[in-house]
């Protein structure tokens, strides 16, 4: 009977140290590919060819081939097509007057403002219809039809009903921007997987609190995707806004600039405005939502370099 029990020993060994020796390899073969992946940040050379060079590249060759447009008389009319150095001047005249930083902080000012009261409503919102089905079923195709739907649509009732102020401004951002942040946490709830769902109900998170510790951290690529798009259409909605209703108790704002630039014929200002408009478009981009991309990305595994 020892000897029977020495024998079955002996033959499980050899199975056991090869498992063994298979799971520290793969897990050194891991630990290998980790430490190579997250082995420093770039350096600023790399940085800058990688990240900075290629978009100046860019806008020199648009300057570029801008300039030659007017050089070589292609267009010939300023009124159709303002030099590069008329746009310039433009932007000295409004620096050395004051104005330019106020033109761009009264739209920034409203577009986040209205933003972040778009988010509140649309997120809750957004989880009542990925999570309750009669409210899917009786709102979720409304949410698809306004977000389809141009925001300058809702500039004239908004003026109607609220008049020109601060508030019809809030609304136009709020209708345009909410069935975008809700539609994307809904894509986003609908793609977690339904096996994160059942372990957290069985680990106890239901409810609110499996709606926060479970239900949101899977679903935030799709939410963050809703955000992007939902600060995309505030800030086309709040341009549209500032370009039909005008209003001395409303300030000029970037949309207002444009606007102002087509009444006085002045296709510098247009420029100006429409530069501008493009500027802090990229700017909240590089500054809230990358970062935030790159965090949802590095934190599932995703991002192999920072």
């Amino acid at each position: 009977m020892a000897s029977t029990e020495t024998k079955a020993d002996a033959a499980d060994q050899p199975v056991k140290d090869s498992t063994g020796g298979d799971m520290a390899g793969l897990e050194a073969g891991l630990d290998a590919l980790e430490t190579t992946a997250h082995s420093g940040r770039p350096g600023f050379r790399q940085t800058f060819v990688e990240k900075i060079l290629p978009p100046l590249v860019a806008i020199a060759l648009v300057l570029v081939v801008w300039q030659a447009l007017i050089s070589f008389k292609v267009v010939t009319d300023p009124s159709k097509l303002p030099s590069p150095s008329d746009v310039w001047g433009e932007v000295k005249n409004a620096w050395l007057e004051g104005t330019l930083l106020g033109y761009i902080w009264t739209s920034v000012s409203r577009g986040l403002v209205g933003f972040l009261f778009a988010l509140v409503i649309g997120t809750p919102l957004g989880l009542l219809v990925a999570r309750v089905k009669f409210v899917r079923a009786a709102i979720g195709p409304i949410l698809s039809g306004l977000q389809s739907l141009p925001s300058v649509a809702w500039v004239p009732p908004a003026v109607i009903w609220l008049g020109l102020n601060n508030s019809m401004m809030f609304a136009v951002i709020l209708l345009g921007a909410v069935p975008s942040i809700a539609n994307g946490l809904v894509s986003g709830v609908d793609q977690v997987p339904p096996l994160f769902l059942r372990a957290g109900r069985t680990m106890g998170a239901t409810g609110l609190r499996g709606t926060w510790h479970i239900v949101m951290p899977a679903a935030l690529p799709g939410y963050l995707a809703g955000l992007k798009q939902g600060w995309a259409f505030s800030w086309r909605s709040l341009m549209a806004a500032e370009i039909i209703a005008s209003s001395p108790d409303l300030g000029i704002g970037l949309g207002q600039l444009l606007e102002n630039g087509r009444t006085a014929s002045s296709m510098s200002m247009v420029f100006l405005a429409i530069f501008l408009i493009l500027f802090v478009g990229i700017a909240i981009d590089l500054l809230i939502f990358s970062p935030l991309e790159r965090w949802v990305l590095r934190s599932r595994g995703l991002l192999v370099k920072s």
